[in-house]
């Protein structure tokens, strides 16, 4: 345990560098931050939701610069199509042979920008490459370079002309992170900075082989098994909301599934990383519990037309349920 604990030590300094680097391109933002940083260090992805203005494509931008990931945007329309983002296959007549054209999901960290303006097929497409880390191009199937991070943004407000996406898609992602307004304090900051660092100053940090060992240094914080069971308990509480007496529990239609038990140990265990520690405290599940499970909980007509929202929900889950 010793040595794990100063090996933390020594990646939670790396892990500082890298918040800096990125903290050159915007002003606060610091949940965002540590929701890219959380799937980074555990492979998982990340829906980012969020008015346009708020620096999300910046972050995302500085922190694929800071790991020396090879990094893709792709905006997402109506007319996109499924091959738009895995690639084809193209003819060649003077060798009377087809010739794969990679797309551009075959880079390290994408950039889904605004995933819900394009069609069923477009997000089918995605949603094999986010679960298997694998795209079929005609009749060949290729692996996609490790590591492999989907960070896709949506737009709160305007709904018109999107496409929902289907609550199979929504659950592949680890997080669902919302991006707020800054602080008054933090607005007079950005206004007083006459420029932000464009991505070509970022300093690389480390290398994406380092970020290989920083993924198997997280899956070593521990976790003791009365947390494990606390994990559980939560998880079990929105499908079975009579077990722990939740005020809001009847407004819950589907609970979330067990995918939410495994993304919340691990989100735990990154939150104790980044402060680095190699043990997981029930203030960590509490931290990451939100962002896990916003997106897993879905309500009934009733919370709709009560205005019942889901934080309200998650927020009386860690409420009701017991911590040992």
């Amino acid at each position: 345990m010793e040595e794990i604990t100063k090996q933390i030590e020594t990646a939670h300094l790396l892990v500082n560098r890298i918040r800096s680097e990125v903290g050159k391109t915007l002003v606060g933002q610091e949940k965002l931050v540590d929701g890219l940083l959380t799937g980074l260090l555990t492979g998982g992805h990340v829906l980012i939701e969020g008015v346009p203005g708020l620096a999300k494509t910046s972050a995302v931008k500085a922190l694929a610069a800071a790991v020396q990931a090879d990094f893709k945007r792709i905006q997402f329309t109506p007319d996109l199509l499924p091959a738009d983002l895995t690639g084809t296959e193209i003819y060649r007549p003077k060798t009377m042979d087809f010739v794969t054209r990679k797309g551009p999901l075959f880079n390290n960290i994408i950039l889904a920008d605004e995933i819900n303006r394009a069609p069923s097929k477009v997000q089918s497409a995605l949603l094999e490459a986010m679960e298997e880390t694998q795209v079929t191009i005609g009749d060949s199937t290729y692996t996609l370079p490790s590591p492999f991070l989907v960070l896709a943004t949506q737009n709160p407000i305007e709904q018109e002309g999107t496409y929902p996406l289907p609550e199979a898609q929504v659950d592949r992602f680890m997080l669902k992170v919302l991006v707020a307004y800054p602080s008054r304090a933090q607005e007079l900051e950005i206004l007083k900075k006459t420029s932000f660092a464009a991505v070509e100053e970022i300093s690389p940090v480390i290398s994406c082989e380092d970020l290989a060992g920083l993924k198997r240094l997280v899956d070593q914080v521990y976790v003791d098994e009365k947390l494990k069971e606390y994990i559980v308990s939560l998880i079990f509480a929105t499908r079975n909301p009579e077990s722990c007496k939740m005020q809001t529990g009847h407004y819950i239609e589907f609970g979330a599934s067990p995918r939410a038990t495994i993304f919340l140990a691990k989100a735990a265990r990154v939150t104790a990383f980044l402060a680095g520690r190699a043990y997981v405290t029930p203030q960590d599940i509490k931290l990451a519990g939100p962002d896990v499970l916003r997106h897993r909980i879905l309500l009934s007509f009733e919370a709709e037309a009560e205005e019942i929202s889901t934080e309200q929900v998650v927020t009386d889950l860690f409420d009701s349920v017991e911590v040992p």
